[in-house]
């Protein structure tokens, strides 16, 4: 479709006929619209999540620290149908006022803390435990300004690339060369990074990988917005040497079949809570979400 000239009103105005495919979840205010407390299971670390690109960061940390022997990360992972609007509960809204997943309550702590952004879950999580970051001060800085990194360039790539490539209900060639241009930015920026070392933040596996794999590595092997012919994906021959590699991880497995409800029934796992739940299948699929950042 042809771009067409748009002309900003002087005052803009919410009309929720206009939101394409995500309008029942798509608003511009904030706060609960119902009332429901979240479901509360055994373990100290509550995920309340979905296995969009930022809920699998987390899971796949949380696996990973098990692989890794620490049994007090064991988990309850519950799963949020974004599309249900599920994340306007009250009881959601009460761990994450953005209303937005990832949110994990720690019941190991007097009061409880509350835990709201995949970054900030991920460095709460690799603190608590002491593990997926660095202990030297400068190598430890380096696993942050790609942890950070990330968070600032997946909006680029889900919002704006994936929002207006895969799910907008028009298309229109503007914002679609603008976001891929930058994509195609962030990937030349990985696959420098990844040309001189084995892992993000150099040649130890940390928490910038958890960050950046279900987003990026996603993208290069084409499991999100069926993007990688369009993105020529295979020029970045560093990314993909990376992301089979994390890809190849049991645990990462584990992860990213946590809280999915899409798929084949052998990739889901609707609900957690305790490693023999993944020899289990789950039913009633949600269909696959717009990521929500």
């Amino acid at each position: 479709m042809t771009d067409k000239t748009y002309t900003p009103p002087k005052v803009w105005k919410w009309d929720a006929e206009s939101g394409g495919k995500f309008a029942s979840i798509n608003r511009p205010i904030a706060g609960p619209t119902h009332n429901k407390e979240l479901p509360k299971g055994q373990h100290n670390l509550q995920l309340h999540s979905l296995a969009t690109p930022n809920g699998v960061k987390v899971t796949i940390m949380l696996e990973e620290l098990l692989a890794a022997g620490i049994a007090e990360a064991e988990y309850d992972a519950y799963l949020i149908n974004i599309m249900e609007g599920d994340q306007f509960s009250s009881g959601f809204v009460d761990i994450n006022p953005n209303s937005k997943i990832p949110a994990l309550i720690d019941y190991g702590t007097t009061p409880p803390t509350r835990v709201f952004e995949s970054g900030s879950i991920l460095l709460y999580l690799a603190e608590k435990f002491n593990a997926f970051i660095p202990k030297q001060p400068a190598q430890r800085t380096e696993c942050l300004n790609w942890l950070f990194w990330q968070m600032a360039s997946a909006p680029i790539l889900g919002g704006g690339f994936g929002h207006f490539y895969a799910y907008a209900p028009e298309k229109y060639q503007y914002p679609i060369d603008r976001y891929t241009m930058e994509v195609k930015r962030q990937l030349d920026v990985l696959d420098r990074q990844l040309a001189e070392h084995t892992y993000i933040a150099g040649e130890e596996y940390t928490i910038a990988d958890i960050a950046i794999y279900p987003w990026y590595g996603a993208l290069v092997n084409n499991t999100v917005y069926e993007a990688a012919e369009f993105l020529e994906a295979h020029t970045y021959k560093n990314v993909l040497r990376w992301a089979k590699a994390i890809g190849k991880r049991e645990a990462v497995k584990r992860g990213r079949m946590v809280n999915r409800a899409w798929g084949e029934p052998h990739e889901q796992l609707h609900e957690r809570h305790q490693a023999s739940d993944f020899e289990l299948n789950t039913q009633d699929k949600i269909g696959p979400a717009e990521d929500v950042l």
